[in-house]
């Protein structure tokens, strides 16, 4: 499951960002390092040009988190895939406040 999905993303996936995150430590040298971001796709704006972008939301500690990523940025190392939710919008900003679990869409073979 390490593919990168970067031209499948949908609306409703649950996804897992890795991004390149710069860092300074004690001695004053740059590190690199990836950070996993996991949540769900609420936005995908501007289709497949090169400022497109992609809104995931996740809940950390009792607390909404959104992130919006450019997809085809350098600092986003890959995109993964965890599962399929259903909904029926392009943008499904309802999930902010809806508390009900969504039916997942099985995955064809």
């Amino acid at each position: 499951m390490s593919e990168d999905i970067r031209a499948g993303l949908k609306p409703g996936m649950n996804v897992k960002v890795h991004q390149k995150i710069k860092e300074l430590n004690a001695k004053g040298e740059e590190k690199e390092r990836i950070q996993i971001f996991e949540g769900m796709v609420l936005a995908l704006k501007h289709g497949n040009e090169a400022g497109a972008t992609v809104t995931v939301r996740k809940i950390s500690e009792g607390i909404g988190v959104e992130k919006i990523f450019p997809i085809h940025s350098p600092v986003v190392d890959k995109i993964e895939l965890v599962r399929q939710m259903q909904v029926r919008q392009a943008r499904p900003y309802f999930l902010r406040d809806y508390k009900k679990k969504l039916k997942e869409v099985k995955a064809t073979k």
